[in-house]
């Protein structure tokens, strides 16, 4: 037995947007051995369960998760020759720091994400026109079954925000990324940050992007701010005025906060410009 299953935590702890009930079973998961045998119990007891990374991009419920939430701390970072590989647990933000000192480009725009490397994986994180999955090589995966599986990127197909991972159930491990030498990829990447620091509300309680940007139309944050929504608030949460696609919590929001005021911008965006914008983050329910 090398986990240490926890039955008090809550996910407010562990998320970006400070909202969250309590888990009924956690774990941290900081190795492969730990991973395998946090599956082996979630296939004899057949609860749901829900891996957690950075926290961002999820909307937790205040009733919590009735089943097992696994934190991946597997962090590692290492380099070799042109390829960086990284535990799902790592920080996307400072993998992006780190390649970029080192001259390596292709993971600038991960700067200042607020994700973990399986989490941007999974989601085909994305900015300034660059995604994921474009310098992504090789993926670790451990499906529910406890079969270990090593993903070629060819053998992957990923689109604007979406993975296969979406439709499996499993972990990601880690990561591998190919890089290209850049001589200006640490003062591209510190522009990139500069700009997201300037645009982004960082420093207040978000899940990051709401909504998806739908195509042929302006961005999901310029038609909320058309709408004259930001600053709207519904309980404790409201649109920010710095980014419209961005909600944030003020006022100790709750979940129901938070959909109530994606399902007011909704209606408010259908019928004033005829898009219906489909939410980015991850509502996770007490089931699953």
């Amino acid at each position: 037995m090398l986990l240490n299953w926890q039955s008090h935590r809550h996910l407010s702890e562990f998320s970006t947007f400070g909202i969250g009930g309590q888990i009924r079973f956690f774990a941290t998961i900081t190795t492969e051995e730990e991973a395998i045998e946090a599956f082996a119990h979630i296939r004899k007891t057949s609860f749901p369960f829900f891996i957690l990374g950075k926290g961002s991009n999820c909307l937790f419920d205040d009733a919590g998760f009735d089943g097992v939430v696994l934190l991946n701390r597997m962090d590692s970072i290492s380099f070799s020759e042109n390829f960086v590989h990284a535990g799902g647990g790592a920080s996307f933000s400072l993998l992006g720091m780190q390649t970029a000192r080192r001259g390596w480009g292709g993971l600038e725009f991960a700067s200042g994400i607020p994700a973990s490397v399986g989490g941007a994986v999974f989601m085909n994180a994305g900015a300034h026109a660059q995604e994921t999955s474009t310098s992504l090589a090789k993926v670790v995966y451990l499906e529910r079954s406890g079969r270990l599986v090593e993903w070629e990127k060819k053998d992957l197909a990923f689109s604007y925000r979406v993975s296969p991972f979406q439709k499996m159930e499993g972990m990601i491990l880690s990561a591998s990324f190919e890089l290209v030498r850049r001589d200006d990829a640490r003062t591209w990447q510190k522009t990139l940050l500069e700009q997201r620091i300037r645009t982004q509300p960082l420093k207040e309680k978000s899940a990051g992007c709401v909504f998806r940007n739908p195509k042929d139309s302006l961005g999901a944050g310029a038609l909320i701010d058309q709408c004259g929504l930001k600053g709207t608030c519904v309980g404790g949460v409201a649109v920010s005025e710095i980014h419209a696609n961005f909600l944030v919590n003020r006022r100790g929001g709750t979940s129901r906060d938070v959909l109530d005021l994606i399902a007011m911008i909704q209606e408010r965006v259908y019928r004033e410009t005829g898009v219906f914008l489909e939410p980015e983050i991850k509502i996770v329910t007490p089931h699953g």
